[in-house]
């Protein structure tokens, strides 16, 4: 396992892709990878997160090959990874857990299969190392949470974050105490939005834009109230919904989306591309974070926390 760890200025940088929706290489494909390609490039980032839906799983003749092309601009680039599963990577051929043997055969995949007794597959914690004369303590706790994929017929819509992933957090989050000083941030990544994302945009003063419903689910199991009440993340991220890419806050945790990254899905062109970026500091409890457009330019700079 590669280890993360802030720089030596106290930097750490996250990009956010999400909603690639690779299929078989064609044109839209291509063009996909190549905006990676220069996300990177133009941002250098210490971690990428894909936030799911790396593949349309159903749309691809060979979803495995798929996956090794959707990736391949991370490896080109050095870049270690990490991944949540979405709704529409394992509706072909490869299941969630053969997309994640196949990531962690790669040489900078950081993601976790995590506990085989959970529901789901990439229910995992990674942790930032500080640098400097506390190197190799805690400088940021990063949360990865399978969000599942679909409702029984009998509820309709998006799957939900279960009891037991709940529980598992409260856990983990108990046993980890020592990791939440003063300075350390933590964060969580997920595909399907938790239903407050709708509660922080109604409540006003978000920054960016909502040109779609929140595709939440319709059970609310308490996974929100579960982070509130542990006191420790502070930054959800989620994908999903391709037309919102906004953050507000919500009881002093902030809410955000990415920024669809995937020509070959909806919504069609000129709407614009890319990805959230993510910047924090060593000892502080906040983050910085952007949207980099696949013009180049930067959108909706946000800070959180002091």
């Amino acid at each position: 396992m590669r280890e993360l760890r802030f720089r030596d200025d106290g930097t750490f940088k996250i990009v956010q892709f999400t909603d690639l929706h690779w299929t078989n290489g064609g044109e839209k494909d291509l063009a996909t990878q190549s905006l990676m390609r220069r996300i990177l490039e133009e941002e250098r980032p210490d971690l990428a997160v894909l936030t799911g839906d790396v593949v349309y799983g159903k749309g691809c003749d060979d979803p495995r090959w798929s996956w090794r092309q959707a990736v391949l601009p991370l490896e080109e680039a050095g870049v270690p990874w990490a991944v949540v599963f979405g709704n529409h990577d394992d509706e072909g051929a490869c299941d969630r857990k053969g997309f994640m043997a196949l990531s962690r055969e790669t040489a900078y995949c950081v993601a976790e299969e995590g506990p085989a007794d959970l529901p789901g597959v990439g229910n995992y914690r990674l942790v930032v190392r500080r640098s400097g004369p506390k190197a190799g303590g805690a400088g940021a706790v990063l949360y990865f949470i399978d969000s599942q994929s679909y409702a029984p017929d009998t509820v309709g819509g998006w799957g939900w974050i279960t009891d037991e992933q709940v529980a598992w957090y409260r856990e983990l989050a108990r046993v980890h105490q020592d990791d939440r000083g003063p300075g350390i941030t933590a964060l969580c990544f997920l595909h399907i939005p938790v239903p407050e994302y709708d509660d922080v945009w109604n409540a006003g003063g978000c920054v960016g834009t909502k040109a779609e419903d929140v595709c939440a689910p319709k059970i609310n199991t308490g996974f929100f109230a579960a982070l509130f009440e542990a006191g420790e993340v502070i930054g959800v991220f989620a994908g999903h919904d391709h037309v919102n890419d906004y953050i507000g806050s919500h009881f002093g945790i902030y809410l955000a989306y990415g920024k669809v990254t995937g020509y070959g899905t909806y919504p069609r062109d000129p709407y614009p591309r890319g990805a959230r970026v993510i910047l924090l500091r060593e000892g502080r409890r906040g983050f910085d974070t952007w949207i980099r457009l696949d013009d180049g330019s930067l959108v909706y700079p946000f800070s959180a926390g002091p």
